[in-house]
């Protein structure tokens, strides 16, 4: 029987996914488990398996096109099926029509389809698309055969470059741009910037201007994928901070004695893990997600660990962090980060985080607040370990000190449930004992 192919979710909030492109063409026989295609989330981009071994057939999905959760974009044919006997795309339950009541099905178009079609007052109804969603090629093909002039009164540039240019009044016509597309860049302005007297010059010279040397770093996708997502979380989330430095001798010693036991190398990250996911157990709802405006208990607790990569920030996730062991955590970590840094993580890798840690103690980092990762309710930031002098029983002492911050979203937790949550993480840390009663 036919394999519906859908676009997955890599989160709960997520609503649609990118496809990047096909890595089989259709056609081809596939064997389940082997890579199909390449998908872009608000997470990450990641490989997506076959589901099943077949013959891939009913694409309805091409590459750069933005496809809502759980839609079926392709069929993997099991043998000696024909397209013709495949089933077609599940649809909602029918129900008796209203008489006086007419619904309309809306048209999808990517943004730039929709820019083109304005500007050319065409109504976008009527252009044909080969596939789900009208894209800029469908719009452009009917200009032509519509014998229309393509033109465009649209100036690309970035936000910040228009922004700089009414301030300092550039007519951006007159400015070639160096981005994507031609979009014209705040380093284009530069040198207008720094010499007033270029306003001055004719077009011919504001077109050229010579800019001064500047080197441009490429973005990946993963990068941009991950300053989309955490400028949003950061225009978005009302974040607030709560700070507490911890005696850290006992949970030094635990790991001593920890590593003696264990065949895996044990890490300070897999101890916070153990006591966070104990902590997030006795408070829940630091545990929970923001979720269409509402407050979501997750039942399980699956926290994320931020693992910088070349291309970015990943953050795998290890599933079900309150029902392992020490050496369980360790070979887990160990896994997922090996996994992020070669480029090889998996769907499951990157779903499910209920919490996540980040720690960046072993860069010498004093102290740091962390960016909330939605739909989450907060995130704990991890410095060094220290020595610093402290009152120890009255008396001034030198001691190994860690400084926690806890970033949580105020739709979700208020200062007194994150108050109490990192008290008791706290306490664990200073106390690990307290792990066993």
């Amino acid at each position: 029987m036919a394999k519906d192919v859908i676009m997955p979710a890599l989160g709960m909030a997520q609503e649609t996914g990118t496809l990047i492109q096909w890595l089989k063409k259709s056609g081809d026989a596939i064997t389940k488990g082997e890579p199909l295609m390449e998908i872009e989330t608000d997470k990450a981009t990641v490989e997506i398996e076959a589901p099943a071994t077949g013959v891939l057939s009913n694409i309805t999905a091409q590459a750069g096109d933005v496809i809502p959760v759980g839609q079926r974009i392709a069929l993997i044919l099991a043998p000696g099926e024909s397209e013709s006997s495949a089933p077609p795309p599940s649809t909602p339950t029918s129900v008796s029509p209203q008489p006086t009541i007419t619904t309309l099905k809306p048209v999808s178009a990517t943004p730039i389809a929709a820019r083109l079609a304005a500007e050319h007052n065409i109504d976008i109804t009527q252009i044909k698309s080969n596939g789900g969603q009208i894209r800029k090629e469908d719009v452009l093909a009917y200009l032509e055969n519509q014998n229309k002039p393509i033109v465009t009164t649209r100036i690309l540039a970035s936000p910040k470059a228009k922004r700089l240019a009414r301030e300092h009044n550039i007519d951006l016509t007159q400015v070639h741009g160096t981005g994507p597309e031609g979009a014209i860049l705040v380093s284009n302005l530069q040198s207008l910037l720094i010499n007033p007297s270029i306003l001055q010059s004719s077009s011919s010279q504001i077109t050229n201007p010579q800019l001064p040397i500047t080197t441009e770093v490429t973005t990946s996708r993963v990068w941009k994928v991950m300053a989309d997502r955490l400028t949003q979380a950061w225009t978005t989330i009302p974040h607030f901070y709560l700070l507490r430095e911890v005696n850290a001798s006992r949970m030094i010693s635990w790991k001593e004695k920890a590593q003696k036991n264990s065949t895996e190398k044990i890490t300070y990250t897999d101890l916070l893990v153990k006591l966070t996911a104990a902590a997030l157990k006795q408070y829940p709802r630091l545990n929970a997600s923001w979720i269409k405006d509402n407050i979501v208990l997750n039942p399980e607790i699956n926290i994320g660990l931020a693992v910088a990569v070349d291309d970015g920030l990943l953050v795998p996730v290890i599933h079900r962090a309150d029902e392992m062991n020490l050496s369980q955590l360790a070979s887990s970590r160990s896994g997922i980060v090996n996994r992020a840094k070669s480029n090889k993580l998996s769907l499951d890798d990157l779903s499910g985080g209920t919490f996540t840690i980040s720690n960046l103690g072993m860069y010498g980092v004093d102290a740091f607040n962390a960016i909330v990762n939605p739909p989450q309710a907060a995130i704990l930031a991890v410095s060094r370990i220290a020595d610093r002098v402290v009152p120890v029983n009255g008396q001034p002492a030198v001691q190994p000190m860690m400084t926690l911050s806890l970033s949580c979203d105020h739709r979700v937790v208020d200062g007194a449930r994150g108050a109490e949550f990192l008290q008791a993480l706290a306490d664990l840390i200073e106390e690990p004992l307290q792990l066993l009663n």
